[in-house]
């Protein structure tokens, strides 16, 4: 007999999302009793805004589920947001489906078993707006990562297979307050400190996980030496937020549950046989095409970066995405990744995020699959 003691639990629950403000079917989890308000730790959300500076769905979307969390918990709003990490990102271009994962933790006794999902969360300090696009921010998104790291109980940085991070991004009222200080900011033009920012983030987890040597790092590489990068960061900037995020994904024989996570690293956004290595990573067989329908359900996720290559190509091929100035160019990303993903497991609730930069090579980036184990 397997022997039996307290362990934790990874809960991952996948629901639809009517409209940024419709916390409805997370409720619905509680009602069920699927999950406890209480075991929640971290919500990542796809929200259907422009994904850019002024993305104000990602805002509504955390308003509306800490209003709702926090009526449930019986605290504040600011209570569920110091606590839990909610991470959105805004952009559904194409066929994507805007929906929430909702990640909980849960201590039972249970049987061990081969090495189940674990999760943990950990959270930076706010950072002035002088600290975004350079190496403070790097060290500070690497101590939020090691601390989440540890709240996972994970040890090793090759059993981490996903980091979601969440980070700011400068607007003209935050860089103005930062001149009054006497303070300079890494760029003025607001929408390059989205990419600044998830620049420095994604180099953060990279010196965490140690896919980066520190003595590589240097601000003049933020956002500039593609050769540097993680293989399993996905970031993300928003307006709603002035501290980082960050939610670590990995598989740990400390945990219990049927649940498992593997990455693989897209080449470029047509790179469907990564795709196919992550669902087998995840213990999941894709066939000759698309997912058969037994093996689709048991997918409980599939998170991926997307960006377009900037050398304007696609194995040899010109794309206009970097030249299309009636839409941006990381929303042509994030649709053509979106339906490269979709085709290949039959659905499109996809958490695709746009916006790469040092995540995965020039042009492409990680894909993580979240599974449940067969029997």
């Amino acid at each position: 007999m397997p022997e039996t003691a307290p362990r934790r639990t990874a809960l991952v629950h996948r629901v639809p999302a009517r409209h940024p403000g419709d916390a409805a079917a997370v409720a619905a989890l509680f009602d069920s009793g699927a999950m406890r308000p209480e075991e929640v730790v971290a919500i990542l959300g796809k929200t259907e805004g422009n994904g850019c500076v002024n993305d104000f769905t990602r805002a509504y979307a955390v308003e509306a589920l800490s209003w709702m969390l926090a009526a449930r918990l019986g605290s504040s709003p600011e209570a569920v947001q110091a606590r839990i990490a909610l991470v959105m990102s805004g952009g559904t271009e194409g066929g994507l489906s805007p929906h929430f994962l909702v990640f909980g933790v849960r201590e039972a006794a249970a049987p061990a078993r081969p090495p189940a999902l674990a999760l943990g969360t950990g959270f930076t300090p706010d950072l002035p707006p002088e600290a975004l696009g350079r190496l403070a921010q790097v060290q500070a998104t690497a101590a939020a990562v090691r601390a989440a790291m540890a709240a996972a109980g994970i040890t090793d940085p090759a059993d981490v297979h996903y980091v979601q991070a969440k980070c700011p991004l400068l607007t003209s009222e935050r860089i103005a307050a930062a001149e009054a200080r006497g303070a300079t900011v890494a760029t003025e033009d607001t929408y390059h400190s989205m990419g600044l920012s998830r620049g420095a983030s994604a180099l953060g987890v990279a010196l965490a996980l140690g896919e980066v040597p520190e003595a590589a790092l240097t601000e003049a590489a933020i956002g500039a030496d593609w050769s540097l990068f993680s293989g399993r960061a996905s970031c993300s900037a928003g307006i709603e937020l002035l501290r980082g995020e960050v939610v670590v994904l990995g598989n740990s024989p400390a945990w219990a549950g049927d649940l498992t996570v593997a990455h693989a690293v897209m080449q470029d956004a047509i790179d469907l046989p990564a795709v196919q290595q992550a669902l087998r990573g995840a213990g999941l067989e894709p066939g000759s095409g698309q997912l058969p329908p037994g093996e689709a359900a048991r997918l409980v996720a599939v998170l991926a970066k997307a960006e377009p290559a900037s050398t304007g190509r696609i194995r040899g091929q010109r794309h206009i995405m970097w030249d299309d100035s009636d839409i941006n160019a990381t929303r042509h990303a994030r649709a053509l990744v979106g339906g490269v993903i979709a085709a290949a497991v039959g659905r499109t609730d996809l958490f695709v995020s746009g916006g790469a930069e040092h995540q995965g090579p020039d042009g492409g980036g990680p894909v993580a699959v979240i599974a449940r184990r067969r029997g």
